[in-house]
This record gives structure tokens, sequence and C-alpha cells, in this order.
């Protein structure tokens, strides 16, 4: 097996397959642009010890900015994050840098908003990001506290004191969606929309993001450490982008974006579309092994335990996906959106976002809140319910999740 392995040298070659950024191009495009609009900036990251949200700060800490606060509930990711900024060269970290280990929902956060802000540009991260987070009601009212409920209290908090930009996060499972956490998106994008006329926002959809925390592919890796077997799909196809690729992406959006502006990543189906399966070959043969093919997870798993040093072969459970809420492809836009695909380069842009008005939002929210007061709800009303307001909505139930597989 090697031991040399560079994981962002694997990503480079065998996922992204792209030596240098997507986003460079327009990168050196707006280059004057982005310094004028962030060197000196007051910075507010929210979720920001996950992948996204410290690929997003790496970004804007290549320029000048004059504050950075960051808040996550994860406590260890925060600690990490300062580790990594501040082990690294290139970074450019202001004085007036503070991490917090707060939850964006809670009372306190609104103490800090109000007491160290006003800040220029606000970024939220802090999102249910998993598919299989649609387990049962309660990791769903969960989901939809988190990925909409909150986000609306951040608004109202926003608009106290109102940042030059602001953005927040969304998926490409937000187009069409077919689970409820890309529901939950989708409606998080039309709740912002909502106030799109109040405050600068913007939202990008953007693809899987390589290794990152939690994923399927740093499970490999994650399993391998733990002389695990591995357990992948056949023949789910997902766009990819580096995690620096998820920072630019999103920071461009955040800064050159127009109030309402959805951003996505421009892929090509054929060239940038690849499926788990062939990431996980790909990866043993850098490894310098080869799978051992497996017909059962129980098989799989009792040739683990007889792995050692001098195993030359890897145990993979391939199945065919039987999981509710998955898509065999990934998609950024519906036919009905309208692109923008000439201001950036590598990026296109959705210019006619439903804009719902306030009235409807609140009746959402009112019919959102009396669901989860009721003690008898269950997930098909939760999926009833986002039907109406949710028209692409095509929920897929197969009655199995991904917490029943290995």
């Amino acid at each position: 097996m090697q031991t040399n392995f560079n994981l962002d040298s694997f990503i480079k070659e065998y996922v992204i397959k792209r030596e240098n950024s997507l986003l460079e191009p327009d990168f050196l495009k707006y280059d004057s642009e982005l310094k004028q609009r962030i060197n000196g900036k007051k910075v507010l990251v929210i979720g920001g010890a996950g992948t996204i949200g410290s690929s997003y700060i790496k970004a804007i800490l290549r320029f000048q900015i004059a504050k950075l606060v960051v808040v996550d509930i994860n406590e260890n990711g925060l600690t990490e994050l300062v580790r990594d900024i501040r082990s690294s060269v290139g970074y450019n970290i202001p004085e007036d840098f503070i991490t917090y280990p707060i939850n964006f929902g809670d009372r306190v956060f609104e103490k800090l908003f109000r007491q160290i802000g006003p800040f220029d540009i606000v970024a939220n991260f802090a999102a249910h990001k998993h598919v299989r987070s649609e387990k049962d009601i309660y990791s769903i009212e969960a989901m939809i506290e988190n990925n909409v409920l909150r986000a609306r209290k951040l608004l109202d908090l926003l608009l106290e004191f109102p940042p030059e930009h602001f953005f927040c996060v969304s998926t490409d499972k937000a187009a069409n969606p077919v689970n409820i956490m890309g529901a939950s998106k989708k409606l998080m994008e039309e709740l912002i929309m909502a106030y799109s006329t109040k405050l600068p926002i913007k939202t990008a959809r953007f693809a899987n993001v390589a290794f990152s925390n939690g994923s399927l592919p740093l499970g490999f890796i994650e399993r391998l450490n733990k002389t695990q077997p591995w357990s992948c799909p056949l023949g789910i196809r997902r766009f990819f982008v580096s995690p620096q690729e998820s920072g630019e992406l999103c920071l461009i959006a955040s800064i050159m974006g127009e109030s309402g502006d959805i951003f996505y990543p421009k892929l090509d189906e054929d060239k940038d579309m690849i499926p788990f399966d062939q990431i996980a070959y790909d990866l043993l043969t850098v490894l310098g092994l080869k799978p051992d093919i497996c017909n059962t997870e129980d098989e799989a798993c009792k040739k683990a335990m007889l792995l050692n040093a001098e195993s030359t072969s890897y145990p993979v459970y391939f199945f065919g996906s039987d999981t509710s809420g998955e898509k065999s492809f990934e998609e950024f836009f519906t036919e009905n959106e309208l692109l923008d695909t000439d201001k950036f380069i590598n990026l296109g842009v959705i210019k006619n976002s439903t804009k719902r008005n306030i009235k409807e939002i609140d009746e959402i929210f009112y019919r959102i809140h009396q669901l989860f007061e009721s003690q008898e709800i269950t997930k098909a009303v939760v999926v009833e319910i986002l039907n109406e307001y949710l028209p692409n909505f095509q929920h897929i139930e197969k009655g199995k999740g991904l917490d029943q597989k290995m």
C-alpha cells in the first residue's frame, strides 16, 4: 500500500480532473472589484468549521479584511480551523479574529451579533446537508428547523444591521428535489428571496465537495484508517468540486452577485459527472490495492478482520442504490429558470428565482409550526405539505434510509 498518498493531488487528478481551480479565471477577471469590495471589511461566517465554510474563510483570507468572527456548533472543528490557518502561509489573518462555539439560532448569538457587529459581509453555511437526515420525523424536524426556520430568524436579525453582502449556501439537490433535504433547501431559497429586496442576498447551488466532512469518499479513508471494509453504491453519478473551489465559488457569489442571484458552476455532464464507484476503484489503485468485491456486508466485514500490512486487496461491498431520496444524477437548474451564462467565465447565474411575498412566507411558516406542534405528525404529511408549496418536489420514497447500510 502507498504511504505517500496526497489527497489534494488525488482530487485534482482523479475527481475534478483539473490542475488549477475552476474559479481561477473569474478571480483574475474580477480581481480589482473583489479587492475593492472585500479589503477592510468586517466579516461574520456562520458554520465556518465545516468543509465549505472553512474553505470560504481560506478564500477570503487571501484578501485584507479588518475583522473575522466565526461561529459554529463544532468546537473541535473551530479549534482545527484556527490551527490550520495559523499553521499555513499565504493567509492575511486580521488581528481582530475570534471563533465562537455557538448555535446561530440561540439567544447568545443574537447578543453577540448586536454587541460586536455590525458586519459588512455575512455568510451562512450552517445546514443539514445529508439526504440521510430524513430518516424519521425527529431528524426531519431538526433539519427543517436548521435549514429554514433558523434561517428566517437570522434574516430578521440582519434587517436590524444590514450587511453589504449576505450569502446563504444552498445545494444542487434544490433543483427538482427528490428528498426532504433538497426540498428544505429549495424552501430556504424561496425564503431568502422574499427578503432580497430588503437585503443583498445571494446563494449558490454547487456540486458535491470532494472528500468533504461526512462524505462517502472521505468515508473510504476513514474506513481504511480503521481497517474497515468499504461500502459503495453503483451507478450514482455526481458533479464534484474541490474543497478549495467550493469556498472560492461561494466567495465570488457572495461578493460579485446581485441580490436574488443563485450561482452554479459550469460543469459538463459527460466530462465532470462521475460515479462514486469509479472514485473507489481509482483510490484503491493509487493506494496500491485491488478491490476484493464482496457479495454482502457481512462478508466484507469478515474479510476486513483478516487484513494485514502485506494485504494487496481490500474488501468492498458494491450495491445498487435502494434508499429514499437518491437521484442517479444531479442538476443545477430547471427548465423554467432563466440563466445568465455570460457574466462569469466558469459560473452561471439563475436570475428569475421564485420570489414569494412575505405573507406567503408567513403562511408557510405557520403551517410548518402547526405541523411540528402536532403529536401525530408523519413523514408522509411533511412531504404532502412541502409538495403544496414546491411543485417540483417529487419525493422518492423507498422505505429505507442510509443508516440501515454499512
